[in-house]
């Protein structure tokens, strides 16, 4: 079970991303009454987009490494850059980059440079959905033993 946990965690980043960004959100703005309200909406879901992403990238980052392990799984050796590259992402298109989209200043460069940022999240979250599903589970990282304490 627990060297299929990262790809279900990478799958969960990936599948809301692409279910909140790609279907959800035009929806809102197909659907609902004015763009007003619509964007309101797409804000409060973006919120929490960002939530389920960092929360995400955490749990990858806290089982990337099995305690008493001497190294990362490969999977993580391999994801790594993207889990970091996404988290920080995530963080700056909702702390830096979306206050300035709800305050409608310069609407259509932090736009612009908003779903960029948000395109770019996704491939991370998709590049480390397949590299947890393309590791071989039977390569073992080396465990420390009592004998050979780490240093």
């Amino acid at each position: 079970m627990r060297h299929r946990l990262p790809a279900l965690i990478a799958a969960l980043w990936w599948g809301s991303l692409t279910t909140t960004g790609f279907l959800v959100v035009p929806l809102l703005f197909a659907h609902l009454p004015s763009p007003a309200l619509a964007g309101f909406m797409a804000a409060k879901l973006f919120a929490a987009q960002t939530w389920v992403a960092a929360a995400c990238c955490l749990g990858l980052l806290l089982i990337s490494k099995p305690k008493y392990a001497l190294a990362q799984d490969p999977w993580a050796q391999a994801a790594m850059v993207f889990i970091l590259g996404g988290l920080l992402l995530a963080l700056l298109t909702q702390f830096g980059v979306a206050p300035r989209i709800v305050a409608r200043q310069d609407l259509r460069l932090w736009h612009s440079v908003g779903t960029v940022m948000y395109g770019l999240q996704w491939c991370c979250a998709l590049a480390v959905l397949w590299r947890t599903l393309h590791h071989d589970p039977s390569q073992s990282v080396e465990f420390e033993t009592e004998s050979e304490p780490a240093n």
